[in-house]
C-alpha cells in the first residue's frame, strides 16, 4: 500500500515548485530548470505517487503558461513539457490535462510580434502523432485558441473535427470577428445551424458582435428573432442583450436598442453603460447623461468609469463641450470615480473638435498622468481641421518621443497640414521620411448592409465592383443638399 500524503505536503510541493522555480525564470530566460525530480522525491511524491506528481507538473505548466509575470514563463513551459516528454527524465509523461496548459504556452510564445513562433505548429503535429487531436475535447479547444490570430488557420482545425461544440463555434467566429473578417465569421454562425449545434450564450453574444463590426442588421436581427423564439431567457443575459443594444444602435436603430434594453428585467452597470455608449454613438448627449442618473434611480447601480466615459463620448459627438467639461470636474464628487486617461483623453478630443485647441492642450497639461499617444493624436487631428500648423509640430513631436511616429497617420496628418497651409516643400520632406521609412497607409474603409450582404468601400474608392452607381448617387445627393429650400420642395412634389 502506498503511504498517505496529506494535502498539507502536496500544497507544500506545489508552493516549493511555484516559488524556487518562477523567480528564476523571471531573473533568467536562458537559465536551466531546475532538478524538479528532486523537488518531487523530497515531498515524497516520487517515485511512489507519480499521479500527484503528475497533478504538481501539471499545476506548474498551468502557472508558467501565462506572461503575467514573466515573457520568460510560457518558453520555461514548454521546456518542463519538453522534459515530461524526454524518456531519459523520471518525470511522469504528460496526459490530455498536460497539453492544453502546453499549447497556452505556446500562444503566448507564438503571439504576434514575437520572435519564437512555431511552437504552436509543432505541437499540433505531436498532438495528431500522439492521437490527441481531434479526439481530445481540452486539446481541441486549446488548439483552436493557438490559431485564433490566424482565423484561416484555426477554421481549417476546426473542420477537421468530427465532432464539433459550441465553444468551437465560438473560437472561430471571434476569431474572424477580431481579424477584421466578420462577414466570415458570420459564415460559419450560419453553418452553425446546418451542423445541428444550438449556440448558447456565449456564442450569441460572438455573433450579434459580429453582425454589429460588419454592420449586418439583418443578420442580427434575425438572431434577436431566433432568441425570442428559442430561447427567451437569454434575453435577460447581460451580454447577450447588451450585445444585442450595441448591434442596433451600429446599425442606425436606435429605438431598436431602446426597447431591448427596457425589456431587460435586470440591468447591471455593464448594460447600462452600453445603453449610454448607444446614445454616444447617436451624440444624443443629453440622454446618455440623464442615463447616469437614471442608473441609482431605476436599478440602484452606481455609474462606473465605462459608463461615465460614454456620456462624455455623447458630448464631444454632440459638440455640448460645456456639459462634458463639467462631467470631467464632477465625476469624482458626483458618481465616486476618479477621472483616468480615457476620461481625459475623451475630453480633449472633444475640445479639439470644436477648435478649441489652446484649451485642449491647457487641459492636458493639468492631467495627473503622462498624455498618451491617443491625447496628442487628437490634438494633431484638430490642427487639421482648424489649420493650425504650429501646434500640429509639437503634437507631431509629442507622439514621436511616444513612439506613436512609427504609426504611418501621425505622417500623413503632418503632411496634410502642410499642403493645407501651403507649404509644400515641408509636406514634401514628410512624405520623403515616409517613403524612406517604408511606412503604408493603410486606408480606412466604411461597411453598410444590401439585401443581406455586407459592401465595404474606402474614400476615393476607383475598385469598388458598383463604383458608377455610387457616384451617381453621389452626385443626386450633392445636387439636391445645394438647392434652396423653396427649390427642394418643388423637386418633391415633382418626385
Amino acid at each position: 500500500m502506498r503511504p498517505y500524503i496529506p494535502k498539507a505536503t502536496f500544497a507544500f510541493c506545489h508552493s516549493l515548485l511555484a516559488s524556487r522555480l518562477l523567480p528564476s525564470a523571471a531573473a533568467s530566460a536562458s537559465s536551466q530548470l531546475l532538478p524538479i525530480q528532486a523537488l518531487l522525491t523530497t515531498a515524497g511524491l516520487l517515485p511512489c505517487h507519480p499521479d500527484l506528481s503528475l497533478l504538481a507538473l501539471n499545476s506548474l505548466l498551468h502557472a508558467l503558461s501565462r506572461r503575467a509575470a514573466s515573457p520568460a514563463h510560457p518558453r520555461l513551459a514548454l521546456r518542463l513539457l519538453r522534459d515530461m516528454l524526454s524518456p531519459a527524465t523520471p518525470l511522469p509523461a504528460p496526459d490530455h490535462l498536460s497539453f492544453p496548459f502546453a499549447l497556452s504556452a505556446a500562444a503566448a510564445v507564438d503571439a504576434p510580434g514575437s520572435n519564437d513562433a512555431g511552437a504552436g505548429p509543432q505541437l499540433h503535429a505531436l498532438l495528431v502523432r500522439n492521437a490527441f487531436f481531434p479526439a481530445d475535447h481540452y486539446v481541441t479547444t486549446a488548439l483552436l485558441q493557438v490559431y485564433a490570430p490566424r482565423p484561416e488557420l484555426a477554421r481549417r482545425v476546426f473542420d477537421e473535427l468530427p465532432r464539433r461544440e459550441a465553444i468551437h463555434y465560438d473560437l472561430v467566429i471571434g476569431a474572424f470577428a477580431r481579424a477584421g473578417m466578420p462577414a466570415e465569421g458570420l459564415a460559419v454562425f450560419r453553418a452553425m445551424f446546418e451542423d445541428g449545434v444550438a449556440p448558447d450564450a456565449v456564442v450569441l453574444t460572438t455573433a450579434v458582435a459580429a453582425c454589429a463590426q460588419a454592420g449586418a442588421l439583418d443578420c442580427g436581427a434575425w438572431v434577436h428573432r431566433y432568441v425570442e423564439r428559442a430561447a427567451p431567457g437569454l434575453l435577460g443575459d447581460a451580454f447577450v442583450g447588451s450585445a444585442l443594444v450595441t448591434m442596433y444602435a451600429k446599425c442606425g436603430c436606435l429605438e431598436e436598442a431602446v426597447r431591448v434594453f427596457d425589456g431587460m428585467p435586470e440591468r447591471n452597470e455593464y448594460v447600462w453603460g452600453t445603453m449610454v455608449g448607444a446614445f454616444a454613438v447617436h451624440g444624443m448627449a443629453e440622454q446618455a447623461v440623464a442615463c447616469l442618473e437614471r442608473m441609482a434611480r431605476e436599478d440602484g447601480v452606481r455609474p462606473d468609469g465605462v459608463a461615465v466615459l460614454g456620456a462624455l463620448s455623447a458630448c464631444a459627438h454632440a459638440g455640448k463641450v460645456e456639459e462634458g467639461l463639467r462631467l470631467l470636474r464632477e465625476m469624482r464628487g458626483r458618481y465616486g470615480v476618479s477621472p483616468g486617461h480615457e476620461h481625459y483623453s475623451c475630453t480633449v478630443d472633444m475640445l479639439c473638435r470644436v477648435g478649441r485647441l489652446e484649451d485642449a492642450v491647457g487641459l492636458i497639461e493639468t492631467m495627473p498622468m503622462t498624455p498618451l499617444a491617443s491625447v496628442w493624436g487628437s490634438v494633431l487631428a484638430g490642427c487639421r481641421s482648424y489649420g493650425n500648423v504650429e501646434l500640429a509640430e509639437v503634437a507631431a513631436r509629442e507622439l514621436e518621443k511616444l513612439g506613436g511616429a512609427a504609426d504611418e497617420g501621425v505622417y500623413v496628418q503632418l503632411s496634410n497640414i502642410y499642403l493645407d497651409a501651403n507649404r509644400k516643400d515641408d509636406a514634401r520632406l514628410v512624405r520623403k521620411l515616409i517613403g524612406s521609412r517604408g511606412v503604408k497607409k493603410v486606408p480606412a474603409y466604411s461597411a453598410i448592409e444590401i439585401d443581406g450582404e455586407v459592401s465595404s468601400f474606402v474614400a476615393d474608392d476607383q475598385a469598388h465592383p458598383r463604383r458608377f452607381e455610387i457616384w451617381e448617387v453621389l452626385r443626386l445627393l450633392a445636387g439636391q443638399m445645394a438647392q434652396k429650400p423653396d427649390e427642394e420642395e418643388e423637386t418633391f412634389q415633382l418626385l
